[in-house]
C-alpha cells in the first residue's frame, strides 16, 4: 500500500516482533547459565506460539495489502497490464515471513527437522525483502530513493546476522544484533510513512531537498542508537530482575515444601496414636 498505513503497519509488526526478542534473548542466555534441561521444554512451547504469532501477522499484512479498497483482489494481469504490482511485492515479502514462520513451527513439533533448517528460511525471506525492495523505488523522487536504500542497510544486515546464526546457535550477540535491527527496520518503516506520506493533512517533505537528505540520514542514526539503546536497556532489566525473581520462586517452593512435611508429619503422629 503505497500510503501512510502501508508504511505502519509492517513497521507495527517488527517493532513488536523486535521488543519481544529484546526480553527473550536475555531471557533465555541466563536461563541457560542454570537448570537448562528444565527449561528447554518451556522454551520450545514458546518458540512454537512466537512462530504462530509471526505467521498470523504475515497473513494479515497479504490480506491487508490484497483486499484494501484499491487493492488488486488477487488479480495480477488484467487488460494487456499488470495490476498493483507494489502491493504485490509487499504480498510477496509477507509470504515469505508466512514461511518462515511456518518452518518455526515445524523446527519444534517435528523432530527429523534439521537444527538450523529455522534460521536459514528466516534469512533467506529476510534477504528476499531487501531484494524486493532494492527494485521497489526505480523512477522515483531522490529522497524518495535514499529512505528506502537506508532501510536496505537494516535488511541486508538482518540477512547476514541470521545467516551467520546457522552456523552460530544460540550466540547471544548475534541474537541481539539481529534484535537491534529489526527494532530499527520498525521504527523505519515508521518514519518513512510520517516523510512520504505525513498523517493529518500536513506539508509533503520537499522530495529534492539536499538538506532533507542529510536530515534523514542523520536521523536513520538516532534510530538505530534509540534501538541499541532499547535492547540494552532490556537486557540490563532482565539481568536485574531474573535473580529475584529465581530467589522468589526458590522460597515460594521452600514454604511449600515446609507445609508438605508439616502435613506429612502430622499424618504419621496421627497414624501412630491409632496404633
Amino acid at each position: 500500500m503505497a500510503n501512510f498505513k502501508g508504511h505502519a503497519l509492517p513497521g507495527s509488526f517488527f517493532l513488536i516482533v523486535g521488543l519481544w526478542w529484546s526480553v527473550k534473548y536475555p531471557l533465555k542466555y541466563f536461563h541457560q547459565k542454570g537448570k537448562r534441561s528444565q527449561l528447554l521444554h518451556h522454551y520450545q512451547r514458546l518458540e512454537i506460539v512466537e512462530a504462530t504469532i509471526r505467521t498470523l501477522f504475515s497473513v494479515i499484512g497479504i490480506l491487508a495489502e490484497q483486499f484494501v479498497p484499491d487493492g488488486p483482489h488477487g488479480h495480477l494481469y488484467s487488460e494487456n497490464h499488470w495490476i498493483k504490482l507494489m502491493n504485490w511485492q509487499h504480498s510477496t515479502m509477507y509470504l515469505f515471513f508466512a514461511i518462515s514462520g511456518i518452518t518455526d513451527m515445524l523446527t519444534y513439533l517435528m523432530t527429523h527437522v534439521p537444527l538450523g533448517v529455522d534460521r536459514l528460511v528466516m534469512a533467506v525471506a529476510t534477504f528476499n525483502e531487501g531484494f524486493l525492495f532494492y527494485h521497489h523505488v526505480h523512477d522515483r523522487p531522490p529522497l524518495d530513493q535514499y529512505i528506502h536504500s537506508l532501510l536496505l542497510c537494516a535488511v541486508f544486515g538482518g540477512a547476514i546476522s541470521i545467516f551467520l546464526e546457522v552456523i552460530l546457535r544460540d550466540n547471544i550477540v548475534l541474537e541481539l544484533f539481529r534484535t537491534s535491527l529489526v527494532i530499527l527496520q520498525g521504527t523505519w518503516f515508521w518514519q518513512i510513512g510520517f516523510v512520504l506520506f505525513p498523517p493529518s493533512g500536513r506539508p509533503a517533505w520537499d522530495q529534492k531537498d539536499d538538506s532533507n537528505i542529510m536530515f534523514i540520514t542523520m536521523c536513520f542514526c538516532w534510530h538505530y542508537l534509540a534501538a541499541l539503546c532499547i535492547v540494552a536497556v532490556n537486557y540490563s532489566l532482565v539481568y536485574c530482575l531474573l535473580p529475584r525473581l529465581k530467589r522468589h520462586e526458590g522460597e515460594i517452593i521452600g514454604i511449600q515444601k515446609l507445609k508438605s512435611d508439616h502435613t506429612y508429619q502430622k499424618a504419621l503422629l496421627g497414624g501412630s496414636d491409632e496404633e
